[in-house]
């Protein structure tokens, strides 16, 4: 998984800097030179869809998303593992719907030719950040899963090692 890891950060970081170059040309351009790159809103708003959904998987995979704790910390083993079960298979579904949908759209656009507005270029190109993004986030939520599942599991047999 540490190639699909670097791959992640390496677009995160390519697609963040890409949007604060064309974003800091185009405020430049306006302020000195009284022109507009219109073509940047589009390329903008597209990445900002790629870096939102690799971001989202970058964070599952760090255990960063937000929790609410309470009612996991009070039960026992079997509750937590219900607890897991639940939650992966409600983001699981969650992506596996955003992936199937992705590709649809991205499916539908190729056989069209629908292409972008200011650039003329092919549309699915960008949306294929979607179906991406979704894949990431699914990859990464069987992921936590298991290391979740084997971390209770861990919890429990030291607890029994205690007594």
């Amino acid at each position: 998984m540490k190639a699909l890891d670097y791959f992640e950060e390496i677009l995160l970081f390519i697609t963040f800097l890409t949007i604060t170059l064309i974003t800091f040309a185009n405020v430049l351009s306006r302020n000195f030179f009284k022109f507009s790159f219109s073509f940047t809103e589009e390329i903008t708003i597209n990445l900002l869809v790629l870096l939102t959904f690799v971001g989202t998987a970058l964070g599952v995979r760090r255990f960063a998303h937000l929790g609410f704790t309470l009612i996991y910390d009070l039960v026992g083993k079997l509750g937590k593992k219900i607890i897991i079960v639940f939650s992966s298979l409600m983001g699981a579904a969650l992506f596996s719907i955003l992936l199937y949908y992705g590709y649809e759209m991205v499916q539908f656009q190729m056989k069209i030719n629908q292409t972008t507005p200011a650039l003329g270029m092919p549309q699915w190109i960008l949306s294929l950040a979607l179906p991406l993004g979704a894949a990431l986030c699914l990859i990464r939520t069987i992921q936590v899963t298991i290391a979740e599942w084997k971390s209770v599991n861990k919890q429990s047999e030291g607890k029994e090692g205690e007594v």
